[in-house]
């Protein structure tokens, strides 16, 4: 038998940052430092641990674009990949004109919806604000939807993307939501689970431990787990907006 590859974890950007538009198809200039993503993180690995997994961690510098593209490149891709940042999304450049500067502008205006949608890692606030990667020799840190779907993520059986409006994109035809959403399920993730709104950091933590535990510790379904969890913070938090902003997609 062999053994599965470990879970890969990614917690938040770089630490510098400042807290923007909340609504990405209006921001501007930077990225918003998220304080719970590493206490998210760190609260999942002993879960993973207790499971018989040996979660990785990248986390502040570590959590670049190249570290995640390095995924499947050293051997079969992570059976669980944990994305702990900020998505963005944006519509149609044709349905509006939107201003913008620097790289922030060339994703706006892409006319591809796999463009205008991605994860910002390690480095990505400098080079949204400038239009230049941090350092020369290395990638700018904004994984768009495209990159992501040119991945091999066929080993890798549920995609956790705890970041905001990951689950957004466009329809065009017959051919499903583009997004984040198609570039991992193109990549050959199996689960994925995804936001539609600006999800506050504390309870998505909660969402998040919850879920695990009822997969990983009792052995539920992925998507029977996920129900629990979304019932359990339900129950915790009335109001829809805490708890009903993740979604599972298979």
């Amino acid at each position: 038998m062999t053994k599965a590859p470990p879970p890969h974890n990614y917690a938040g950007t770089r630490g510098d940052l400042t807290w923007a538009d909340a609504d990405s198809t209006l921001r501007g200039g930077t990225w918003g430092y998220l304080p719970w993503t590493e206490k998210e993180v760190l609260s999942l690995q002993p879960l993973l641990q207790q499971a018989g997994l040996q979660p990785i961690l990248s986390k502040g510098a570590e959590a670049s674009e190249e570290a995640f593209k390095s995924l499947d490149t050293t051997g079969p891709s992570p059976r669980v990949l944990h994305v702990a940042t900020h998505g963005f999304f944006f519509p149609d450049p044709k349905n509006g004109p939107q201003q913008a500067g620097a790289a922030e502008s060339a994703f706006k205006r892409a006319e591809h919806p796999m463009i205008r949608s991605g994860l910002i890692l390690a480095g990505g606030n400098y080079a949204w604000k400038t239009g230049q990667p941090f350092r020369p020799d290395r990638e700018d840190g904004i994984l768009t939807a495209y990159e992501i779907s040119q991945m091999n993520l066929s080993n890798t059986e549920l995609v956790v993307l705890s970041a905001c409006e990951t689950g957004l994109g466009d329809i065009e035809g017959q051919e499903d939501v583009y997004g984040l959403q198609r570039a991992f399920k193109i990549a050959g993730a199996k689960y994925l689970i995804m936001s539609l709104w600006q999800v506050p950091d504390a309870p998505t933590q909660e969402l998040m431990t919850a879920f695990y535990r009822y997969w990983l510790m009792e052995k539920r379904t992925i998507p029977e787990a996920f129900r629990v969890a979304q019932r359990e913070m339900q129950e915790k938090y009335e109001h829809p907006f805490f708890w009903a902003g993740f979604i599972l997609l298979s």
